[in-house]
């Protein structure tokens, strides 16, 4: 699957050199194969060490590692975008689903806590959640045309976007309309 291929369960089976039978009683249906073979991502935070508490510093880093997390798993991040939007599995069956990346964008903003009540932090990590990840690579470079370089650069300029907006106006849901 990270080399962009199809994946079946009787492929899998044979790049692992085991029986189909052993292959299916692990993984019945194709869509539970590559919900397993998913990237597990280990990493708990976007911020490098040290990085301070400016709210635009910590969101360039934490943005740039999202981007380059999303371009290196593209093929993969594909196939579950893919899915959620074939199937109706519940929101936590498929593992775009989670929201890590969510939780990562609101430590970054951690340091606007008391300036921003917790909604207002949660709902600006919510949108620019929305200008970056897979989501946004697909459509900026299949739709778009631009190049992932192009993209990456065209997101992290939207996610400084919402953050500034954010910082002057409130983050959405704060009576703007």
């Amino acid at each position: 699957m990270a080399n962009g291929g199809s994946v079946t369960v009787e492929a899998a089976a044979s790049a692992a050199s085991i029986s189909r039978t052993t292959a299916y009683r692990y993984f019945s249906t194709q869509n539970a194969l590559l919900i397993a073979a998913h990237p597990e991502i280990q990493a708990r935070t976007m911020l490098p060490p040290g990085i301070g508490d400016d709210p635009e510093e910590r969101l360039v880093a934490a943005v740039r590692a999202f981007i380059e997390l999303t371009v290196d798993t593209e093929p993969q991040l594909r196939t579950m975008l893919r899915l959620s939007l074939e199937s109706n599995p519940s929101p936590t069956e498929l593992p775009l689903r989670k929201g890590r990346a969510i939780v990562w964008f609101e430590e970054v903003l951690a340091p606007l806590r008391g300036e921003l009540s917790e909604d207002q932090v949660r709902r600006t990590a919510i949108a620019i959640r929305g200008v970056v990840g897979i989501e946004s690579l697909v459509w900026l470079t299949d739709i778009a045309g631009l190049t992932r370089p192009e993209a990456a650069e065209q997101m992290l300029w939207s996610a400084i976007a919402v953050l500034r907006r954010a910082l002057v106006d409130g983050p959405p849901g704060s009576g703007l309309s």
